[in-house]
């Protein structure tokens, strides 16, 4: 159940934010000091990413990850789940699917490692989801609320930066004020951020979603400090030559759910996806040998992630 105000336990979801921002403004407040927060772009240093459709953990003692976080969020929600005792964080990047599983993963990996600290509260930000014309945030802000507001825990909605708080008008067409987010996992301090360097195997990670795996994936190993890709597999992608072919206008407005505000790298990071797809057609042969995940462990030298080879 989310407590959604000064821990009155609400009864009854919100059915959009319209109506929670109207029955609690406060929730304004938050999104503005959010907001005067100045965006930082952080390096791979440090850095745990986490895309579209995946979610991780982790907590302040670990000395692998610094900051952990998300962009790229238009029409889609990032949500970080915190307890506020020990300090453990999860963060995912929903895009409506595969809500209530992860949710629930979301809430256990923060139990797991809240183990032996001091009790606290688990509270729950919310950032993204602009208001497109389509109405894909509401959606999607929607079947996050019913997911959490299902947990049998109590969970206290500490930011929901989304819908009109996340929106600005850019000459007539509305625009997502933060695409991004970052949480220092050291003192929980959450803040917009982009990332230039989003770690390794982003090419097929976004193959996972371009070919429309439905769960949401746990991509980080707290236990032993290591970024875990797959395994998975998906059928060959029909018709990539003819993709390929078309002009960046083309693959924005086909393959996007919010054309007009996507980020410039949006079509040549589609088109390296849809080369990676046609390179690897079955990565469970190509990719994931003996159907083992991809491990990366931090590396002391240079801060960033490495492969680990086996």
């Amino acid at each position: 159940m989310v407590l959604v105000l000064n821990g009155v336990l609400q009864d009854d979801c919100p059915l959009d934010t319209t109506s929670l921002f109207l029955q609690h403004p406060v929730y304004r407040d938050y999104a503005q000091q959010l907001h005067s927060i100045q965006a930082k772009s952080i390096g791979p240093v440090g850095l745990l990413y986490v895309g579209q459709r995946e979610l991780a953990a982790a907590a302040p003692h670990d000395k692998n990850i610094n900051i952990i976080g998300a962009d790229d969020a238009t029409t889609c929600i990032i949500v970080v789940v915190r307890h506020s005792g020990s300090g453990a964080v999860a963060l995912a990047h929903f895009d409506g699917s595969g809500v209530d599983e992860a949710v629930c993963t979301m809430v256990s990996r923060v139990q797991e490692l809240a183990l032996g600290y001091p009790e606290g509260r688990i509270e729950l930000q919310l950032i993204g989801g602009y208001r497109d014309s389509q109405g894909y945030g509401e959606d999607v802000f929607y079947s996050i609320m019913q997911s959490f507001h299902k947990h049998h825990l109590e969970i206290d909605l500490t930011q929901a930066c989304v819908g009109e708080l996340n929106t600005m008008l850019r000459g007539e067409i509305n625009c997502p004020i933060i695409y991004g987010v970052g949480v220092n996992i050291k003192t929980g301090e959450i803040f917009p951020a982009s990332f230039p360097d989003r770690g390794p195997d982003q090419q097929l990670r976004n193959a996972r979603i371009f070919m429309g795996a439905q769960t949401v994936l746990d991509v980080y190993d707290s236990t032993n400090g290591m970024l875990r890709i797959g395994p998975f597999n998906y059928d060959p992608l029909r018709g990539a030559d003819l993709w390929l072919s078309q002009t960046d206008e083309f693959l924005l407005q086909h393959l996007s759910s919010s054309p007009d505000v996507e980020p410039p790298h949006f079509a040549p990071q589609t088109r390296a996806t849809i080369r990676f797809i046609q390179e690897n057609q079955f990565p469970a042969v190509t990719v994931f040998r003996d159907n083992r995940p991809r491990y990366y462990r931090r590396d002391d030298a240079t801060g960033c992630w490495g492969l680990v080879r086996y």
